[in-house]
């Protein structure tokens, strides 16, 4: 395709905006106008499943692939970062002749070789960790919590970087700055906010004409932001116009997964407890519909139908292939579990037309996919699910019964057992990917690339029971690239009450230093150390108790 007639890409991904969420798909609360007018101008894939949770969903869309192959399989405690092996969607565009940029959540690695700008973007303006004010993310924002929604510190391509303004409209200005540097040239914009994820904080302008509803707090907050959502993608598409861009660029508009539950008001009578979700069942992390169905727009004047509603079955692993058939990308080679959609978007190949297909999902937390737990196969017409390994088979028919009210998996058993044993074959092929039992990547240190390397508790190996808080421990996965010495700072979440001993173990040797009371830092120098794959581990000891570190940083 020649390089004028390739459209720009604006890829839009939300956090944890629900089917439900937008006005046009019933919503009684929500006044979504922008968002409306797009689905309106829009082809609707309106059978796109996302992954379950945040970090799968991006996994599938930055490589095409099922996430259990990419070693992305959960959010945090080192399964969230990608395989830098993984050949990208913006590493597709690049090789393609376009500039590409992220503005927003990452959420697949903070530390080389895992960055954004080490997988493909040019440019790229990101909170760390899963969301903003986490403990993955800058210190200062977690010292705020979710205070620091509004002006907080942001990485520009791995540096910090103080912002001014809320969150969700930082990225969507950065990105029209960035569309405007880039007007002359095809871009792609991955435009990825961490909203409307909780904490659910957004300005009091925003949140009261849903208060004055009299909607639960939580509920008026959380419209609140999609609202800002749809004022800010009234602005892109405005900015779009002015800059003569609109009519040659591609927008698409998704979200990672369904609704959260922290977004229940669980003090509340049982009928204002519920999100409205137009009727879907299931929350995030579920593999019902509710929790994985999400609003699929795709918006290219002249070329893409307005107004048609796309029915056929889509995943995130189809972004790539389709995006690569479109815009005229080189292929890598790599193995793909997706397809291109773009006969069925374009309206060349009727859906019906499309051969049989499976889409498989799962995830749940641990450090490795167990057979059956909380995994499903989509088809057509039909749903295979399990919520646990040990919980009897469901089974639904879709199109009769899109809520999912009735199980036929005893009515139907050789369509349960033929799903399940596809879902088998698939659970075999995609952990033969990871024949290392999903064994993280490992952070560089050391490098000309990034220094310091700052580690947190998103990316540690846990010891004992899931957790990121104080009183859980662990020791990172890393690879040392030079032989030091180094510089190791250690930060805790508050200051120590008494003096103590900062201790160190890295690369099989231990070091400490003294750690005094009302101090919630310490430093110690380390000897050269030799170099290749190991662990770092560091806690403060204070009369036999130990204290977890917040983050580690090794200079």
């Amino acid at each position: 395709m020649p390089p004028a007639a390739r459209p720009n890409v604006v890829f839009i991904v939300m956090d944890d905006l629900a089917w439900g969420d937008l006005a046009c798909h019933g919503n009684p609360f929500t006044k979504t106008p922008n968002l409306d007018r797009l689905h309106a101008a829009s082809t609707r894939l309106t059978r796109y499943y996302s992954g379950p949770l945040c970090s799968p969903a991006r996994a599938g869309i930055m490589t095409g692939r099922y996430h259990l192959r990419t070693r992305c399989i959960d959010t945090y405690l080192g399964r969230s970062m990608l395989d830098p092996s993984e050949r990208t969607l913006p590493q597709a565009f690049r090789a393609g002749g376009y500039r590409t940029g992220l503005f927003g959540k990452w959420h697949l690695g903070d530390c080389y070789p895992m960055r954004p700008c080490d997988l493909g973007f040019e440019t790229a303006l990101y909170h760390k960790g899963g969301g903003i004010g986490q403990p993955g993310d800058h210190p200062a924002n977690h010292a705020r919590g979710g205070e620091s929604y509004f002006d907080p510190v942001l990485f520009r391509d791995g540096v910090p970087e103080p912002a001014r303004g809320y969150c969700t409209d930082l990225f969507f200005d950065e990105t029209l700055r960035f569309a405007e540097a880039r007007r002359e040239e095809p871009f792609f914009a991955y435009l990825a906010t961490n909203t409307p994820h909780g904490p659910l904080v957004v300005g009091d302008a925003w949140s009261a004409p849903y208060k004055q509803l009299g909607l639960p707090e939580k509920h008026a907050n959380l419209y609140g932001m999609v609202a800002n959502i749809d004022w800010n993608l009234g602005r892109l598409t405005r900015g779009l116009e002015k800059l003569g861009l609109a009519d040659r660029t591609l927008v698409i508009f998704t979200s990672d997964h369904g609704p959260c539950p922290s977004s229940l008001e669980k003090d509340q009578p049982p009928e204002r407890q519920a999100r409205f979700n137009s009727g879907l069942r299931g929350m995030k992390g579920q593999l019902y519909d509710g929790g994985v169905r999400v609003p699929c727009l795709w918006k290219l004047p002249g070329t893409l139908a307005p107004g048609r509603d796309l029915g056929v079955l889509a995943h995130t692993i189809d972004v790539l292939p389709t995006l690569s058939e479109l815009c005229g990308l080189p292929a890598s080679g790599a193995k793909l579990d997706g397809v291109s959609l773009w006969p069925y978007l374009k309206g060349a190949r009727a859906p019906e037309a499309a051969p049989a297909r499976t889409v498989f999902m799962q995830w749940h937390r641990g450090d490795a996919p167990i057979r059956y737990r909380n995994a499903g196969a989509i088809e057509a017409r039909f749903k295979w699910y399990r919520p646990e390994e040990d919980a009897p088979d469901e089974l639904y028919d879709l199109p009769a019964d899109p809520f999912e009210t009735r199980n036929l998996a005893a009515d139907l058993p050789a369509e349960t057992a033929r799903l399940r044993a596809r879902y088998d074959a698939w659970f075999d092929d995609v952990s033969s990917t990871r024949p290392d039992n999903y064994a993280p990547p490992r952070i560089h240190v050391g490098t000309e690339h990034e220094s310091p390397t700052v580690l947190s508790r998103q990316d540690w190996r846990v010891h004992g029971k899931d957790g990121w808080m104080d009183r859980h421990y662990g020791h990172w996965e890393v690879k040392l690239c030079a032989p030091g010495p180094y510089r190791v700072t250690v930060r805790f979440s508050k200051p120590a009450e008494k003096p103590g001993t900062l201790r160190v173990q890295l690369a099989g040797r231990a070091f400490e230093a003294p750690l005094e009371a009302g101090c919630a830092e310490a430093r110690l120098e380390t000897s050269a150390l030799p170099l290749g794959d190991t662990q770092v581990e560091a806690w403060g000891e204070c009369e036999g108790e130990r204290i977890s570190p917040l983050y580690v940083e090794l200079a």
